[in-house]
């Protein structure tokens, strides 16, 4: 499992997909949320905004990324 590292409290879903290299665009994010093919520990994730802290894992297409501070 690969991690990403964040200097704020929290990061939004649609930020993580983008900077983790998973989507090349917030379009491209939110099309992907919304249909269902991300989860947040384990359980799928339809808010694009959603807020992520450091110690959850983003699952998208089979690879998972954690996020650090």
């Amino acid at each position: 499992m690969e991690s990403i590292k964040i200097k704020d409290e929290y990061i939004k879903l649609g930020q993580v997909l983008k900077l983790a290299g998973f989507v090349q665009s917030g379009v491209e994010a939110k099309i992907e949320i919304q249909e269902g093919a991300v989860k947040v520990n384990g359980e799928t994730e339809l808010q694009r905004g959603k807020k992520i802290f450091p110690g959850d894992v983003i699952e998208f297409d089979g690879q998972q990324i954690k996020v650090e501070n």
